[in-house]
């Protein structure tokens, strides 16, 4: 069973920068990425970044946030600047091999208008 370990959330003010972290108890994924869900709403995706260092960003977080890899340590990494209050939400580490998908237990991040 792979575990992800997540951490960097908590409370900002608009226009602030937090940075979210994901360790995963693997090196082998196929994609790894952050997805998110505010209350009342469906979980969405942030971003993705694939084992060749391919990016994909939602179109609301695009020139704002940025996925990165720490190769060695397997640790992904999702650099939020310019928060927006319509960013809170609780942000999900996921982690696709090619057979099954892991998700993080979850980390709040609330912005302060």
């Amino acid at each position: 069973q792979v575990q992800l370990v997540e951490s960097g959330g908590g409370l900002v003010q608009a226009g602030g920068s937090l940075r979210l972290s994901c360790a995963p108890s693997t090196s082998i994924f196929r994609a790894m990425g952050w997805y998110r869900q505010a209350p009342g709403k469906q979980r969405e995706l942030v971003a993705t970044i694939t084992s060749g260092g391919g990016t994909n960003y939602a179109d609301s977080v695009k020139g704002r946030f940025t996925i990165s890899r720490d190769n060695f340590k397997s640790t992904v990494y999702l650099q939020m600047n310019s928060l927006k209050p319509e960013d809170t939400a609780v942000y999900y580490c996921n982690l696709q091999t090619y057979t099954n998908n892991y998700w993080g237990q979850g980390t709040q991040v609330t912005v302060s208008s």
